[in-house]
């Protein structure tokens, strides 16, 4: 096989999304299961949509994710610039070669020439108007003018465009690593603008070009360009030049409901849909991203490698070297795949486990407010281990163990109806008063409670949920007897004796109520 080199190749209109950084993944696999290069490219050929802070964005982005580019702006490489608004140059004597061997043309049309052609067409009963060989012949271009006419309407800078001409019945047909034959008639294409008005390339021009002089060997990009690939080969084979090969991605679907997953599915389903949080040009926040919601960056790839791709085997937890191992363009699959996000929270939830405390610990610590900050690395490592089973996302810890920082906010009052009565006071001081004042493991602390218990001929279920409910304030907690060993006797005293007033006062409040 050549050199592989592969492009992620996006526009700086918005921010990254996780189906382009899905397309990044799979680009980077790719190379870097065959000892290629990944080089990052930035298309920025429209600056009427160019969107302030994008480009910083995908390569902040990039960089959570761990995929690292080869060349790219700021990189480098050998074959820069790497953003098209600096290679301007060179789409222009690109585009006069097509239209010197007849593979394009001049085309002056204005808005309304533009617009009379549709309404025209649709009064004949045709709704879509393709500006092609069936309608080239009565617009305003290089075809239909004298060349003194051409001339002079290039030298007055009229509005000119740069269009492809197809001819009106060929067969274009190519091998998708993904699809397999595919097959596009130019007589259902149109004649795409490859150099608008301002000067600048479009998309068509401007990929082929850049692919061609930066020995791109694959293409691999959503199946929204599919079409487009028609167009592309026609300029390749109009160039003379070996066209890279192509995988075209299947889409990434929206959790229920039928279309492709958008930006607007965030709000909509309540799940970040970009990989990092990002701003409107107030500093507001407009979309949350994965990482400020609590995801470790190798769950959410290792959710998105499977967003399309099947390894073969039973193995779903991957590492990035093990999918790069692994990844191979034969095992993507055509169809959709949805986005299923409690799928995602279970792979940030076995990324979670196999931390260590304190690697949990340092982790969550980003995501903790000031007053948790407060207690120190030793405490704050024994609550991550505590909790570590529990949480889906580091930001889990700090909402969902507030009571590990603070005292209880309320306490289960249908559990303490049902299990407190004063008399178990006593035991609850006795069990309390047992606890030595020296440093106690979990498991000591069990085997204390549980001799007690047994020697007072008192059941389990009318002493333990007491404890729980009275150190923390619910049932869901972690395991008890570790709550108690984090706490320490004083603590646990001193919590017991608050929750012990409130439980009193539940049970007058319920003896009342039945009197």
């Amino acid at each position: 096989m050549e050199r592989v080199r592969v492009r992620f190749a996006p526009s700086p209109t918005g921010p990254l999304n996780v189906g382009g950084l899905r397309t990044a993944l799979y680009d980077y696999l790719f190379a870097k299961k065959h000892n290629g290069d990944f080089i990052l490219r930035i298309e920025d050929t429209d600056a009427n949509r160019e969107v302030p802070g994008t480009e910083k964005y995908i390569l902040d982005a990039l960089e959570w994710a761990g995929i690292y580019p080869d060349e790219g702006p700021g990189i480098g490489g050998d074959f820069g610039p790497y953003r098209q608004s600096e290679r301007k140059e060179l789409y222009h004597n690109y585009a006069k070669v097509l239209i010197e061997k007849g593979k394009a043309y001049y085309a002056f049309d204005s808005s309304e020439d533009l617009e009379k052609l549709r309404n025209s067409k649709q009064e004949e009963g045709i709704p879509s108007v393709k500006y092609n060989h069936t309608t080239r012949l009565g617009m305003c271009n290089s075809l239909t003018l004298s060349d003194e006419e051409v001339h002079q309407k290039l030298e007055n800078g009229d509005n000119v465009t740069i269009r492809l001409m197809l001819p009106s019945d060929r067969e274009i047909r190519f091998s998708d690593e993904v699809r397999g034959e595919v097959r596009f008639n130019t007589k259902e294409l149109d004649d795409k603008i490859i150099m608008k008005a301002d000067g600048m390339p479009t998309y068509h021009l401007a990929n082929i070009v850049d692919d061609h002089l930066m020995q791109i060997s694959h293409v691999i990009r959503g199946e929204e360009w599919l079409s487009s690939t028609a167009h592309h080969l026609f300029m390749y084979d109009a160039m003379g030049w070996e066209p890279p090969k192509f995988a075209h991605l299947s889409l990434i679907l929206k959790p229920v409901g039928k279309g492709k997953l958008s930006k607007r599915d965030s709000a909509a389903f309540g799940f970040p849909v970009f990989p990092l949080d990002w701003f409107d040009g107030d500093g507001n926040l407009q979309f949350e991203g994965f990482r400020e919601n609590g995801y470790l960056p190798g769950a959410l790839i290792n959710f998105l490698a499977f967003l399309g791709w099947n390894p073969g085997t039973d193995q779903e937890i991957f590492s990035l070297d093990e999918l790069c191992a692994s990844f191979s363009l034969d095992q993507l699959v055509k169809s959709g795949a949805r986005f299923d996000i409690d799928k995602a929270k279970w792979f940030n939830q076995q990324y979670l486990l196999a931390l260590s405390d304190d690697e949990l610990m340092t982790k969550v610590k980003d995501f903790l407010s000031e007053d948790y900050l407060k207690f120190d690395d030793t405490y704050l490592t024994k609550v991550a281990d505590l909790m570590k089973e529990r949480l889906i996302t580091l930001k889990d810890l700090g909402t969902q163990a507030y009571y590990l920082f603070e005292l209880p906010k309320e306490y289960e009052e249908k559990m303490i109806r049902k299990k407190y009565k004063p008399e178990l006071k006593d035991h609850l001081d006795a069990i309390l008063a047992l606890l030595s004042e020296e440093y106690q493991s979990g498991s000591e602390i069990h085997d204390l409670v549980k001799s007690y218990i047994e020697s007072n001929e008192l059941g389990f279920g009318n002493i333990l949920p007491l404890f729980r409910i009275g150190l923390t304030g619910t049932m869901k907690g972690p395991d008890l007897f570790g709550t108690m060993e984090l706490f320490g006797k004083e603590e646990c005293t001193h919590r017991m004796k608050i929750a012990i007033e409130s439980f009193d006062k539940i049970f007058e409040a319920k003896q009342n109520q039945n009197a």
